[in-house]
């Protein structure tokens, strides 16, 4: 068992097709998780992440702030407590529209699961 603070992990800047996003990656394969990996996002205000697709899916929790996301064609606009889950192998990006900072919660595959 572990038991952490997000606010101990280091932030990473995400670089490639990112703008104004931190990343933590919370529980990993490191840890022994062998089946989900958690990660944390902070998404400065007028920030996006990568516009990008890959085989897996993501299961979200927006913890604070407002944005839209997009998936496949559409774009739908997402605010904290709301969920979001998108399939694999579908377009998808994250962009924050709100006056302040967004953070969420994502849990993807680990690498094992999803072939990273």
């Amino acid at each position: 068992m572990k038991v952490s603070n997000y606010k101990d992990i280091t932030a990473e800047t995400v670089e490639e097709g990112a703008m104004g996003v931190k990343i933590r990656w919370m529980i990993t394969e490191d840890m022994g998780a062998k089946n989900f990996v958690m990660r944390h996002f902070e998404v400065a205000t007028k920030g996006f992440t990568p516009l990008h697709k890959h085989e897996w899916e993501h299961e979200v929790f927006v913890l604070s702030g407002e944005g839209a996301v997009t998936g496949g064609d559409e774009n739908k606009r997402f605010k904290q407590g709301d969920v979001i889950f998108i399939p694999g192998n579908e377009m998808h990006q994250f962009r924050n529209t709100g006056n302040e900072p967004m953070t969420f919660l994502c849990l993807i595959p680990s690498r094992d699961k999803c072939n990273l």
